[in-house]
């Protein structure tokens, strides 16, 4: 595992770890702090009424919290996956790989992504290629993992960013078509997300159009990996080298709670008594990125996300303090995630969609734009016809 391809992605896993470490040590504010989930101090309910499952695509989730695409293709990246599998193995909750690109193109490689399956024989796994791949190599990440679900990932910007990049994506959408065509029929969910810039509520749109049913809207705030490319090229202090940098394209993309709320605005994200009625029809939303506590996917959740995707908070502890560890962190966080229902008055995850939330902030100004109403989002409790 000696390539160029191989020395990339150790260099993402570092260069992603220090990003973390940077936020840990640097707290901010983030889009999820912006979204106020109105507490009322009389709507809790018992456990004994509350449940955390939730429906995605042909599935039965015992929680709405995925271990999303992290690494693959190095030793150190075997490594981290086998304690992330086994992680989610012992907790019950879906795991995408990473990108399994390098599995397909060196096979050498493929090991690193195969231990996901082998350490999850039973479990929900969702295999992950980029998007610009072909059918063929859909069928082959599918089969590589054994796989329950293709994740196709659009990161566009990384790419470009990215010294050894594609520079054309014109060909993207028409290539993800054939891939849900050849898919879908065959049982297999093909599932879209970004890479940290966002799904806008019309790229949502575009994807829905071409028959996809669930999409991971996988926002700004948490790993950056158009920042992760720059800092991987050669820098400088003399004006050309400047002039390359690319530090100020970290300003591009949109918060998954942006992305939530501009699916709204557009009338992709519908009410739970909507989804009721037109379930068959309906694009499924997933949310990721930066959500570093419980308290975030909850917030997510109350946007209508189905499920929400972790993947940094994870990195760190599956890399360092292993499997162990991390079932026991993320044991801790679905119990929170319960209790916070539980708080609001929850007694199912779609419920929580009938939470008071008031926006604040760049967030506010952003649903403003959108056509978002707030009056309606901010008194939707009490409404809710259980």
């Amino acid at each position: 595992m000696n390539s160029t391809a191989a020395s990339r992605k150790d260099d993402h896993i570092r260069l992603a770890e220090a990003q973390q470490h940077q936020l840990a040590d640097h707290p901010v504010v983030t889009d999820y702090d912006r979204v106020e989930i109105l507490h009322h101090a009389l709507a809790g309910i018992s456990p004994e009424t509350t449940t955390t499952h939730a429906t995605l695509g042909p599935w039965q989730l015992v929680a709405p919290l995925y271990i999303n695409g992290m690494t693959g293709g190095t030793e150190q990246a075997r490594e981290i996956n086998r304690a992330l599998a086994q992680a989610a193995a012992a907790t019950g909750i879906p795991m995408a790989s990473g990108s399994v690109g390098i599995g397909l193109d060196e096979p050498s490689t493929a090991d690193s992504f195969r231990v996901i399956r082998e350490e999850n024989p039973d479990g929900l796994i969702w295999a992950n290629i980029g998007a610009g791949r072909s059918v063929e190599d859909a069928h082959r990440a599918v089969d590589l993992l054994d796989a329950d679900a293709l994740q196709v990932h659009l990161n566009a910007i990384q790419e470009t960013v990215m010294v050894e990049g594609s520079r054309d994506f014109s060909n993207w959408l028409g290539l993800l078509e054939d891939i849900v065509r050849a898919l879908e029929p065959d049982g297999v969910p093909v599932i879209i997300k970004e890479v940290g810039f966002g799904l806008s509520a019309r790229t949502l749109g575009q994807l829905r159009d071409i028959g996809v049913t669930i999409a991971d809207v996988a926002g700004s705030g948490g790993t950056n990996f158009a920042r992760i490319e720059n800092d991987r090229r050669a820098s400088g202090e003399d004006p050309i080298a400047q002039a390359g940098n690319w530090e100020w394209i970290t300003q591009l993309g949109s918060s998954a709670a942006r992305c939530l709320l501009d699916a709204h605005a557009a009338g992709i994200l519908s009410s739970p008594h909507q989804l009721a009625e037109h379930h068959h029809c309906e694009l499924q939303v997933l949310a990721s990125g930066g959500v570093r506590h419980p308290l975030d996917v909850v917030r997510a959740l109350a946007l209508g996300a189905r499920a929400v995707g972790v993947a940094g908070a994870f990195l760190t502890i599956a890399r360092h303090h292993g499997a162990e560890t991390l079932t026991e962190v993320i044991r801790i966080w679905l119990t929170r995630i319960r209790q916070l229902m539980v708080l609001l008055g929850a007694h199912t995850v779609e419920e929580l969609q009938y939470t008071d939330v008031i926006l604040h902030g760049p967030v506010r100004e952003f649903a403003l734009a959108r056509g978002v109403d707030l009056a309606q989002l901010a008194n939707r409790s009490g409404k809710e016809t259980r």
